[in-house]
């Protein structure tokens, strides 16, 4: 990624999204690139999209077939700053959020920051090893980084190996590449590619 020849320091944010508020694929196709554009543009950098990939909906029967995606783009605000730009755009695409684990017309999650540990490394630690069944009813009530389900989800390690294979866990020191290796095959056998190489 090409950096800016100026003073402003800048770190590294990797950002998923998804889309599978249509069962028209190439509606949420749209609604995924347009996202990806309107981020980028609004922070005012380069960026490294991934591939997209057609993924199913989790947890399976929550709706629709998924459309999905990674970026890395340079961010030199503050990780609540880029979180308010991602619900911005999702809210403006349509998003509304009644329930955990819903279909969604749009859904953007801040993945990482460089190597940020927020609010601390007990508390990431802790929604990183809750177990399905808990976080399934319950959501953080402030922003933990690194997220702390990606190391589980396929959805999300698949297009991110495609932008940043080699980003390390700060609290693990797995990379994406070896947290994306450790899922069972059979996790992976439906996610394909909507775009060509």
């Amino acid at each position: 990624m090409q950096r800016p020849d100026c003073n402003i320091s800048f770190t590294n944010a990797l950002i998923a999204v998804g889309s599978n508020g249509s069962s028209e694929v190439n509606l949420s196709f749209s609604i995924v690139r347009d996202a990806v554009d309107r981020v980028v543009g609004e922070s005012g950098g380069k960026a490294v999209v991934s591939r997209f990939y057609r993924t199913p909906a989790f947890p399976a029967g929550a709706g629709p077939d998924f459309v999905n995606a990674a970026f890395a783009i340079d961010w030199s605000g503050s990780a609540e700053d880029l979180l308010a730009l991602l619900h911005r755009v999702e809210v403006d695409a349509g998003r509304t959020r009644t329930r955990r684990w819903e279909a969604r017309v749009l859904d953007l999650d801040l993945l990482a920051l460089g190597e940020q540990v927020r609010p601390d490394a007990e508390t990431q630690t802790a929604w990183r090893t809750m177990p399905l069944a808990e976080a399934a009813t319950r959501a953080p009530g402030q922003l933990v980084l690194p997220h702390p389900r990606l190391q589980e989800r396929g959805f999300v390690l698949v297009p991110l190996a495609d932008v940043a294979p080699d980003w390390r866990h700060p609290l693990t020191g797995d990379t994406v590449q070896q947290m994306l290796d450790r899922l069972p095959a059979a996790d992976l056998h439906e996610i394909v590619p909507l775009d060509p190489d």
